[in-house]
């Protein structure tokens, strides 16, 4: 299993284009909702809002894809480098600056 354990900025800052349910991150995964939430808590790929799990489909997205250069730039809280706006790009979504 994949251990990030950073200082996860994942979801920081808060953007809802960019967070989706861990039953929806099961969907796109086609992987079961406990594996999701194993995923976003042992890999950081979502943080706690509001009392529920929210996943970063971007993160999602980097994992899936096995792109974890790509993750730990993101994890780290770089939304500028091409690593990560491609990911941003390719799901259509603006990154908000922190």
């Amino acid at each position: 299993m994949y251990h990030v354990r950073t200082n996860s900025r994942a979801l920081i800052p808060f953007d809802r284009r960019e967070a989706i349910s861990i039953s929806e991150a099961a969907e796109i995964a086609g992987r079961s909702y406990v594996t999701i939430r194993n995923w976003v808590i042992d890999c950081e790929l979502g943080r706690h809002v509001g009392g529920h799990w929210a996943v970063s489909r971007v993160a999602l997205t980097m994992f899936l894809d096995g792109d974890l250069d790509a993750l730990a730039i993101y994890l780290s809280g770089d939304r500028d480098d091409y690593r990560v706006v491609r990911y941003f790009d390719r799901l259509g979504i603006v990154a908000m600056k922190r």
